[in-house]
C-alpha cells in the first residue's frame, strides 16, 4: 500500500474520477473494518459504485496511486476475503439491478451487488433458480459468491458457482475489460494469452494437482483451463477471492425448481457416524445430504425453545437428505438409520433446515465468556473418507482442550466448526496458530482441500503449502501476477498471503469490566465479549419480515451499513480496540447507534444473540453519567413520572398539549413537530380499579404500567373482565411502582435500578406464594424477562408473564368464539424477541380466528420515533412491513397490537385504531 497517500486524497482522486460515494469518516471505516471471519483490516476509503464505468474508474484510480482495491458484497465472508487496507468497493448498495432472466436459455444477467435470495424471486416466478444456496442466501451477493466460489446445502445436487457461470464481465487488476466464458480465444487478449502460456507449462502440476475432488476449492481452480475441458476462463475466474479482476457482470445458469423435494431426516448415534453414510446415501442422488450434530439442536432448544425443533429421530448426529421427489424408501432402507423421519410439508422443513441454516451463528454463542471462532470453517475431504477425518478431527480438537460443533455439506464432504479458541487470554493466538497447522496437515493428509467453499482468504492462505507442491504455488503466483502485476487487487490473500494470525479482531480489543450497568452474565461480565458476539454473518442485513422477524428496522429503512446490528456492533468493537474509535463518548459510536429503535429484535433474531437495545442502553448511560442530558431523556425517559403530575389534572394536561404552546414544548423537550402526542386519560385505571369490589376466585397480580393506567385504562379494564371470566380474583400491585422502561431506554440506568429494586421487592412475596403475575405492556414485561436480571447482577426476578401465557397454562379455560374474526396483528417486537408470541399464536388458533401476523417494528418503538431527527425513519420503518399489510388487509379487518407505541403508530400513520388482545378476549366474551 502506498503509506504516502492520505484517506482525503484517495477519496479526492476517485471522485475526479467520477466516484460520486466515498467516505473516509472514522465510523464507516470502523464499519467496513472486519467481514464475517476474525480478520480486523481497516480500509482507508470505502467507496459505493452505481455503475460499471465508477468500477473501472476506481481501479484505474487505483493502479495510477499504487493503492489496495478490495471488492464486496454483503461482506459475510469467513475467510476474511472482504477486507482490505486500501480501497473497499462495496457493490450492495447501488449495483443491485437484475438486468435480464431469460427463461429459454435457462440464465439470467446480473448485477456483482443482487442479493441471491431477490434473483431467486425473479427466476421462480418462471420455474427456475440459481443452483447453489449457501446459508447467507438471503443477504449474500452474486459477486461475493463468484469471488468465493459459494456452494451450500444444495450444491450436490446442482453444482457450485463455478459450475453455474456462463460469462463474466470483468475488469482485470491489468486494466484490461475481459468478456470470460467457456472456450475463449486466448488470442483475442493479451491477458487471455499470456494466461494460456502459463497453464500451458503447468499441464502435470494441474492434472494431478487441481480438481481432484467436488470440493477442492483453497487455491485457483486452474483445472477449468486445461485444453480436454475446453479453456473455461470464466469458471477459472470463480474463487479466485479477487485478486485476478473486479466483476461488473455476471451470466449466470438457472436449473428447474424441483416441484415435490422430499426431506429424509435421518438419525445415527454420532456425526462420524452419519458421516460413514454417505456413501450409502450418495447413489440415491440428492440434493442435499447436510449433517446436522445433536450439539447445535440444544442450541436451539435452549435459545429457542422446544417449539423451535420439530420431532427428529432417535441419534446423537443426523443426516438430513432432500431428493428432488418420489418414494424414498430405498434411501430409508440403504441408510442402515438409528430411525428416520419423512418430511413433504414445506413449512416443516423451512423450520428444520433454518436449524441447519444458523448453525454458524448459533455454535459460536458465548457461555461464560469463551465464544467460539470461524478460524478452521470448511474443510473437505473426499466424502467416501468423511468419517474417519471427523474421528480424527475430534481427536485433535480434545488434545487441544479445545471443543467445537461440527455440521455441514456431508455429502460433498465438507465440514462446518466453530471452535472455542482462547483468542482472548494470553498464548490464545499461539493455540490458534497451532491448531490450524496441525489441522490443515490433517485435511491434506486425507487428500482434502484447506477450504471447502469458503475460499483461502487470511484465514488459510498461508497454510497451503501443506496441501500444495512448490510447482502449484509457482503456477498461483504466475496466474496472479498475469491479471494484477502490480498487486493491487486484495493483497494479502492467497498469494504472498498474510500469517493466519495477522490482523486478528478479538485479541486486538481490551476488555471492558468496570463501571458497567449491566452484568453481561453470559459474556462473562464483559462488554467487549458482549461487542464481539457479533462474528458479521450479517442476517441483520436481511428482510426477515416475511417470516415474523424483526431485525433489523432502520436498516430495512436506509439500507445503510451503519445502521445494521453488524455496522453498529464494529464500532463498538473498535471503540473496545481504542486504536480507531476512542470512547463511550465518541461521535462515532453516537452516530452508529442514533437509529437504533432498541427493539431488541437482534437479540431474538441475529444468531449470536448480539442485543443493541441493551448496549446502545450501556453507551447512553456511561456517556452522560454525572452529566446533563438531552432534554428528551429527561421528559420522554422521564415520562413515568410526568404522566403521575398529569394525572392529578388531565384535563388541564391535555389542553396544554394541543395549544400554541405545544409546538414551543415539543422543541424544548426534543420532540419532533410532526408527533402528535397522545392524550391523558380522564380516569386512570388505577382510579377504576380501586373503586370497584374485589371479586372471588384465584388470586392473580396484574401489573400496572405507566401506559395502561394513564393512557389506555380501557385496556386494563379489559384485562380485568377476561382474567375474572377465566375465574382469577384480580389485585394490583402499590402505586409508584415502575419497571423502569423508559429510563433504561435512555441510558438512565442508575433510576432504572433503584425502580426495578423497589418493584420486584413488592412482587417477589407474591411470586412465593405461588400468585401468578400478568403484564399488559409487553415493553414492561419484557423488563422484567430480560433486563431487570441483568441490572440487578442477577438477584432472582419473579416471572411476570403475558396474558396469552397464564390463559394457555389456566385449567378449564377455553377462549371465546373468535372465527369471525379477520386480524392483522402487530407483535410488539420486545414480545416477539423476548417472550416470543408463540403463546399469542397458539390462543388464537384455539378462538377459531384468522389472523396473519406482520414482522417487522412499527416504527415508533418508545421513544425513538417521537424524538426530533428520527420521524423519517419511523416512517420508513411502518411502511416497511405493517402499513402495507394493514392496508391490504381492508377496513374491516381488526388490526391487533398490544404494544401502546404499536397502536400509537398506527393511529398517527394508519388512521387505524387497533385493539389490545384483552380488548378483543373481553368484547367476545
Amino acid at each position: 500500500m502506498n503509506a504516502d497517500r492520505t484517506p482525503e486524497e484517495i477519496a479526492g482522486a476517485l471522485r475526479r474520477a467520477g466516484l460520486a460515494e466515498t467516505d473516509v469518516s472514522t465510523r464507516r471505516r470502523a464499519e467496513y473494518s472486519a467481514d464475517a471471519s476474525l480478520y480486523r483490516v481497516v480500509p482507508q476509503v470505502v467507496a459505493f459504485p452505481r455503475t460499471a464505468d465508477e468500477v473501472v474508474a476506481a481501479l484505474e484510480t487505483c493502479r495510477s496511486l499504487g493503492v489496495p482495491l478490495t471488492a464486496r458484497g454483503a461482506g459475510t465472508s469467513i475467510a476474511g476475503n472482504a477486507v482490505g487496507p486500501g480501497v473497499v468497493l462495496d457493490f450492495s448498495r447501488h449495483m443491485r439491478r437484475i438486468v435480464e432472466v431469460d427463461p429459454e436459455a435457462a440464465t439470467a444477467t446480473v448485477e456483482p451487488g443482487v442479493i441471491l435470495d431477490d434473483l431467486q424471486r425473479a427466476a421462480g416466478r418462471h420455474g427456475l433458480r440459481f443452483g447453489p444456496d449457501p446459508s447467507t442466501h438471503s443477504r449474500c451477493t452474486i459477486g461475493g459468491m463468484i469471488g468465493n466460489n459459494a456452494c451450500g446445502s444444495r450444491a450436490l445436487g446442482f453444482g457450485r458457482t463455478s459450475d453455474n457461470v456462463a460469462a463474466l464481465d470483468v475488469i482485470a487488476g491489468t486494466g484490461e475489460r475481459l468478456d470470460l466464458r467457456h472456450g475463449a480465444d486466448a488470442k483475442s487478449s493479451a491477458t487471455l494469452g499470456a494466461l494460456a502460456e502459463v497453464v500451458h507449462g503447468g499441464l502435470a502440476t494441474i492434472r494431478t494437482e487441481l480438481g481432484r475432488f467436488g470440493r477442492q476449492i483453497s487455491g485457483y481452480s486452474l483445472e477449468h483451463l486445461l485444453p480436454e475441458r475446453g479453456f473455461d476462463p470464466a469458471r477459472a475466474f470463480v474463487g479466485s477471492e479477487g485478486t485476478w479482476g473486479v466483476l461488473l457482470e455476471a451470466t449466470v445458469r438457472l436449473v428447474p425448481v424441483p416441484r415435490r423435494p422430499v426431506l429424509v431426516v435421518l438419525g445415527y448415534p454420532d456425526m462420524a457416524a452419519a458421516a460413514d453414510a454417505v456413501a450409502r446415501v450418495l447413489p440415491h442422488r440428492p440434493i442435499a445430504a447436510e449433517g446436522l450434530d445433536a450439539r447445535i439442536v440444544e442450541v436451539v432448544r435452549r435459545l429457542r425453545g422446544a417449539s423451535a425443533v420439530p420431532e427428529l429421530p432417535r441419534g446423537g448426529g443426523w443426516l438430513f437428505v432432500e431428493l428432488p421427489e418420489g418414494d424414498p424408501a430405498a434411501l430409508v432402507a440403504d441408510a442402515d438409520a438409528l430411525g428416520h423421519r419423512i418430511v413433504r410439508d414445506p413449512a416443516e422443513a423451512a423450520t428444520l433446515w433454518r436449524i441447519r441454516e444458523d448453525g454458524a451463528g448459533l455454535a459460536a454463542r458465548s457461555r461464560g465468556g469463551r465464544s467460539s471462532h470461524a478460524g478452521w470453517e470448511d474443510a473437505a475431504v473426499p466424502p467416501e473418507r468423511l468419517g474417519d477425518y471427523l474421528r480424527d478431527f475430534e481427536a485433535l480438537m480434545a488434545e487441544r482442550g479445545l471443543s467445537g460443533t461440527p455440521y455441514g455439506h456431508f455429502g460433498d464432504g465438507c465440514v462446518h466448526v466453530r471452535i472455542d479458541f482462547p483468542l482472548h487470554r494470553p498464548g490464545g493466538v499461539k493455540v490458534f496458530r497451532d491448531f490450524l497447522v496441525d489441522a490443515a496437515e490433517l485435511v491434506a493428509g486425507y487428500g482434502g482441500s484447506m477450504s471447502g467453499e469458503h475460499g483461502d482468504g487470511r484465514a488459510r492462505g498461508e497454510l497451503l503449502p501443506l496441501m500444495y507442491s512448490p510447482a502449484a504455488l509457482r503456477l498461483f503466483e504466475r496466474v496472479k501476477g498475469v491479471f494484477d502485476p502490480d498487486d493491487v487487487l486484495n493483497p494479502g490473500v492467497l498469494v504472498r498471503p498474510r500469517p493466519v494470525d495477522a490482523d486478528l479482531r478479538v485479541p486486538a480489543a481490551s476488555p471492558l469490566r468496570r463501571g458497567l450497568a449491566f452484568a453481561y452474565h453470559d459474556d462473562g461480565g464483559d462488554f467487549t465479549n458482549a461487542v464481539h458476539r457479533c462474528t458479521g454473518v450479517g442476517k441483520c442485513r436481511a428482510d426477515l419480515t416475511g417470516t415474523g422477524g424483526v431485525m433489523c428496522p432502520s436498516y430495512l429503512a436506509t439500507r445503510d451499513e451503519k445502521d445494521s446490528t453488524r455496522g453498529r456492533a464494529r464500532v463498538l468493537q473498535e471503540m473496545a480496540n481504542g486504536s480507531l474509535v476512542r470512547g463511550w463518548r465518541s461521535r462515532e459510536v453516537h452516530e452508529v447507534l442514533d437509529l437504533c429503535l432498541a427493539c431488541k429484535g437482534c437479540s431474538s433474531d441475529c444468531p449470536t444473540g448480539v442485543d443493541m437495545a441493551t448496549y446502545k442502553a450501556e453507551v447512553l448511560y456511561q456517556t452522560y453519567r454525572r452529566r446533563l442530558r438531552p432534554m428528551s431523556h429527561y421528559v420522554l425517559g422521564g415520562l413515568p413520572r410526568l404522566a403521575r403530575l398529569a394525572s392529578r389534572a388531565p384535563g388541564l394536561a391535555n389542553r396544554l398539549l394541543s395549544s400554541p404552546l405545544a409546538g414551543a414544548g415539543k422543541r424544548l423537550a426534543g420532540v419532533d413537530a410532526r408527533r402528535d402526542l397522545p392524550s391523558f386519560a380522564d380516569r386512570t385505571f388505577r382510579d377504576w380499579f380501586s373503586a370497584r369490589p374485589v371479586t372471588a376466585g384465584d388470586p392473580v397480580v396484574l401489573w400496572v404500567d405507566t401506559f395502561t393506567d394513564h393512557f389506555t385504562p380501557h385496556v386494563g379494564v379489559a384485562a380485568v373482565r377476561v382474567l375474572e371470566n377465566a375465574g382469577f380474583s384480580v389485585r394490583i400491585p402499590d402505586p409508584g411502582l415502575c419497571c423502569g422502561l423508559t429510563y433504561i431506554s435512555t441510558g438512565r440506568l442508575d433510576t432504572a435500578r433503584r425502580l426495578l429494586r423497589r418493584s420486584v421487592t413488592a412482587l417477589t412475596p407474591h411470586a412465593e406464594a405461588g400468585t401468578p403475575i400478568v403484564g399488559l405492556e409487553p415493553s414492561c414485561t419484557a423488563v422484567f424477562r430480560s433486563d431487570a436480571p441483568e441490572l440487578l447482577g442477577g438477584a432472582p426476578v419473579p416471572r411476570v408473564r403475558t396474558l396469552a401465557e397464564l390463559l394457555l397454562d389456566r385449567d378449564g379455560w377455553e377462549p371465546p368464539d373468535l372465527s369471525d374474526v379477520t386480524a392483522v396483528a402487530q407483535p410488539h417486537c420486545h414480545h416477539h424477541a423476548v417472550m416470543t408470541w408463540n403463546a399469542d399464536r397458539a390462543l388464537l388458533e384455539r378462538s377459531g380466528a384468522t389472523v396473519r401476523a406482520v414482522g417487522g417494528c412499527c416504527g415508533l418503538a418508545g421513544n425513538f420515533g417521537a424524538e426530533r431527527g428520527h420521524y423519517e425513519v419511523s416512517v420508513a420503518v411502518a411502511e416497511t412491513a405493517l402499513l402495507p399489510a394493514v392496508r391490504a388487509a381492508g377496513p374491516e379487518a381488526t388490526v391487533l397490537a398490544d404494544g401502546f407505541s404499536c397502536r400509537t403508530q398506527l393511529a398517527a400513520l394508519g388512521d387505524r385504531q387497533a385493539v389490545h388482545l384483552a380488548e378483543l378476549l373481553a368484547t367476545a366474551t
